[in-house]
């Protein structure tokens, strides 16, 4: 099976790959991974907000987006992104988004449904003495959720929030329907041109194994350490 195996092509490929198609993964992951949060905690503390309002319309979006499949989620937005840029600009043709831009809010948008859970959980896991003596002390709500529950929610939940952005690096390989070069699109293309499809497709699950199960490791580590005793 592997006597006509081609090391040489994947060696030809490495910059292509890791400077192209790499550097575009781990760009969607990072920026989509901080919009994810910054979004996720906005509707975290939505759900919890005592305005009905407020809550219903983040409990539906959550819903929503967890109840969708990701690529069909790319795909809705890749289409619909130039219409949307149309009618806020009002310009008289679809508004041109680049492939990136148009990724880039698609896992924001989508991941912040899962992160805002785990935030909303984090908030909840802080003791409700922590609120009650912030309350006693003068502090306004907005001092005691950024300044007490905030800082001890997020110590909680990093562990979680790292684990996310690990799957989150994964799903950005669906990137790929849309012929985007990131590190697995990069690996089709090369093995489409040079015809060596187990060589590229191994190597690039080899790569992705490698880095969630370096990174998994280190989670794990980190979630010893910072676990709280009680």
């Amino acid at each position: 099976m592997f006597a006509g195996f081609d090391f040489d092509v994947i060696v030809r490929a490495l910059p292509y790959l890791f400077l192209d198609g790499m550097a575009f993964t781990l760009t969607l992951t990072v920026l989509a991974t901080l919009g994810g949060i910054v979004l996720g905690t906005l509707l975290a503390l939505m759900r919890l907000s005592r305005f009905a309002v407020l809550s219903t319309f983040a409990a539906s979006y959550v819903n929503l987006m967890r109840s969708l499949p990701l690529v069909l989620v790319i795909f809705w937005f890749y289409f619909l992104m130039p219409y949307v840029g149309q009618w806020v600009t009002g310009a008289a043709n679809p508004v041109r988004v680049g492939p990136f831009w148009s990724s880039l809010v698609t896992f924001t948008l989508f991941e912040a449904s899962y992160f805002c859970e785990i935030i909303r959980s984090g908030i909840q896991s802080v003791p409700r003495g922590q609120v009650m003596a912030s309350q006693a002390m003068g502090m306004t709500t907005a001092q005691t959720m950024g300044y007490v529950i905030l800082p001890q929610a997020f110590r909680n939940m990093l562990p979680i929030l790292l684990t996310q952005t690990i799957v989150l690096f994964q799903d950005t390989s669906l990137v790929y329907v849309l012929s985007i070069t990131d590190f697995l699109g990069a690996a089709a293309k090369v093995a489409q041109r040079d015809g060596r499809l187990l060589e590229m497709y191994l190597f690039a699950a080899l790569v992705y194994f490698a880095i969630s199960f370096t990174a998994s490791f280190f989670v794990r580590r980190l979630q010893r350490r910072v676990a709280i005793v009680r």
